[in-house]
């Protein structure tokens, strides 16, 4: 009996030992998840821009680039139309990959209607979503054959009526083709209006109706390129090239300068 006993609490001061040296030990936390927090950090809020900080800003992007013009290749308001309506959730590369031989082939509404949802669908397959853009691509040729002699309509309400069609790409069409005043707020411009406090919104209606209200009437056909030219080549989402921008003087983004951008002289 005594043996068994001793046997017995030597094994539980053992366990108790296990237990008392785990509870102590920290286990390191992977970089991984400290990158991940990092990532999820919110970006801290800007101070609205001023009216000479916006003058200057436009005036500097209009020298660096005269004539914007969007990414995407079209050769008529049509193809204009089903080009934006591919490049929801795709980049413009990949749309013009796409589109390249699509439009040869088929450059009308009457011709795209005409290869049917499947043909359709081996011309875009490289794209994503390629399987509910095509039926949407398909009824909007409908659409357009049977109301509007396969040409695009020019009221907002009759572009958002379209299969496919939402605010953006009508904003696209409209300012693109038919030289309206819109403004498009895809993820760049939001990005950038938000973080330079050019315009700031709690979604992308707010901001592009804040754009549209702060931005000077000389700018405003070409503001849409080049904010999203900007803010795609650089004021990037994780690693913004301010040590190469040309506005980052009349920016008002705080860690601005942790990116590059020079810190200005004291007076």
């Amino acid at each position: 009996m005594e043996k068994t006993i001793k046997t017995r609490t030597i094994k539980t001061k053992s366990v108790k030992a296990k237990i008392g040296k785990k509870s102590t030990e920290r286990k390191p936390v992977p970089k991984k998840s400290i990158e991940k927090k990092a990532l999820k950090k919110k970006p801290s809020n800007s101070k609205a821009m001023t009216k000479a900080q916006i003058q200057t800003f436009f005036e500097r992007l209009r020298e660096q680039r005269p004539n914007p013009e969007t990414e995407l290749n079209y050769g008529s308001t049509f193809q204009l139309l089903i080009a934006v309506l591919l490049s929801a959730q795709a980049t413009d590369v990949s749309v013009n990959k796409a589109t390249d031989q699509l439009f040869q082939d088929a450059p009308d509404a009457h011709s795209m209607y005409a290869l049917g949802v499947e043909k359709l669908k081996n011309y875009i397959k490289t794209i994503g979503l390629f399987n509910s853009k095509a039926e949407n691509v398909i009824k909007t040729c409908h659409i357009l054959i049977e109301h509007y002699g396969g040409e695009i309509p020019q009221q907002r309400e009759q572009l958002e009526a379209l299969p496919g069609v939402g605010r953006k790409t009508a904003n696209v069409v409209l300012n693109t083709a038919f030289g309206q005043p819109t403004m498009a707020v895809d993820t760049h411009i939001f990005r950038l209006g938000k973080r330079t406090g050019l315009a700031k919104g709690k979604d992308v209606l707010e901001v592009e109706q804040q754009l549209l209200k702060r931005i000077p009437t000389e700018f405003i056909i070409d503001a849409h390129h080049w904010l999203i030219l900007h803010g795609r080549y650089c004021c990037i989402a994780r690693k913004p090239k301010c040590g190469e921008c040309i506005v980052s003087d009349v920016c008002n983004w705080k860690e601005r300068f942790d990116y590059g951008a020079e810190i200005p002289e004291l007076k």
